[in-house]
């Protein structure tokens, strides 16, 4: 019997004995393999990394996104206070020296000002152009003081970007057939809870499909009263479409604060330790991309092999090439295999096998297995 250690990155284990194929021909002998054990032949990636990349040349937001996707894989998407760590460590504001506002490089954050869309999502419940109805004040959405993702309706008409969080009474939409009924609800609530209660008692808040429904929601409005309808939009996104939630905004000057209401991009500056500020996306400055990584985990696992023949050299470059290869099929076969690179250990004479060798009653030796 013959013991190997494989040096993997991997999979499971392969328990079960089971039988290889003929090696060893450059030897002209057909020897039978056995795999008996393949223990810890295993191997865990974590989370794929990110390396960032400064790039100090001045482009605008959109021409930023376009090279990082070009040359990298995005725009730099921040998880946590370790990357902006990392991220402070690799910055030189020496090189930032453009403008008055220097020391800062974009990053993917941006506010999604044009996603605005009804919260009932029924596509069958809307015609042709009537999810995108608005009848916005003049000059309205602004987004003033950034954070405006909810709509309210004032009596008289018009609409306006809120804050979600603000308190205003609500109209409800319910919906039979063809039929619909709007619903004044003459209590203040936040948007979300105004979602709810409408989800929970009707069939959703409003949508404003066309002018004539409008007038019916304004008709249920008492004068000089506000109200929140279905209408909403997404805040904050990464540009790679991450989920992360973390915010390391500059609070000393109060940000985001869509300062002229021409904010919809983030950019970090590194003269205050990497906080974060909104501005125009079209100011012209260094930026940072990311490129993914995939950690190399590395694992020593053992296989024991019986061969017919205990002339074979299974140190032969050839024999340990085609072992490795009945491994890797294993391993395929099991439905692992996108990632895996086998290859032998060898110990400090060079040699990946070493025959163990088993005493008898008399004391004298059998040789019985190779180990590395």
């Amino acid at each position: 019997m013959l013991n190997l250690i494989p040096k993997v990155i991997c999979t499971a284990a392969l328990q079960s004995q089971t039988t290889g194929r003929e090696v060893g021909k450059t030897t002209m002998e057909k020897v039978f393999l056995s795999i008996i054990v393949a223990s810890g032949l295993c191997g865990v990636s974590s989370r794929t990394e990110r390396r960032y990349h400064f790039v100090y040349d001045l482009y605008n937001m959109t021409e930023a996104l376009s090279y990082c996707r070009e040359k990298h894989t995005d725009l730099a998407t921040i998880d946590n206070q370790d990357d902006v760590n990392v991220l402070n460590a690799l910055a030189d504001p020496s090189k930032m020296n453009y403008s008055e506002y220097s020391s800062r490089a974009w990053i993917g954050l941006y506010d999604d000002l044009n996603s605005w869309r009804w919260s009932l999502s029924d596509t069958g419940f809307y015609k042709h152009g009537e999810t995108e109805f608005r009848n916005w004040l003049d000059e309205e959405p602004n987004n003033m003081g950034s954070g405006r993702c909810c709509t309210r309706m004032y009596s008289h008409g018009p609409w306006n970007d809120d804050k979600c969080e603000n308190r205003f009474m609500a109209v409800c939409a319910n919906i039979t057939g063809s039929n619909v009924t709007f619903i004044l609800i003459n209590v203040s609530m936040t948007w979300m809870e105004a979602q709810s209660y409408c989800r929970a008692h009707y069939t959703d808040l409003a949508s404003v499909r066309n002018m004539a429904e409008n007038i019916k929601v304004v008709e249920l409005i008492p004068q000089g009263g506000k109200v929140w309808i279905g209408l909403f939009r997404d805040s904050w996104k990464w540009t790679d479409g991450s989920n992360s939630s973390f915010r390391f905004w500059h609070l000393d000057t109060r940000e985001p604060n869509n300062n002229a209401g021409k904010e919809g991009c983030v950019a970090a500056d590194f003269n205050h330790s990497g906080h974060w500020e909104d501005w125009n996306c079209n100011v012209r400055r260094a930026f940072i991309c990311y490129s993914e990584i995939v950690p190399v985990v590395k694992r020593v696992g053992k296989v024991k092999l019986m061969t017919k023949s205990s002339s074979l050299n299974l140190n032969d470059p050839a024999v340990m090439e085609d072992i490795l290869m009945q491994l890797q099929q294993r391993l395929k076969d099991s439905g692992v295999n996108e990632g895996i690179r086998l290859s032998w250990r060898k110990q400090s004479d060079g040699k990946v096998f070493h025959k163990d060798e088993k005493k008898t009653k008399r004391g004298d030796t059998i040789p019985k297995k190779q180990e590395l």
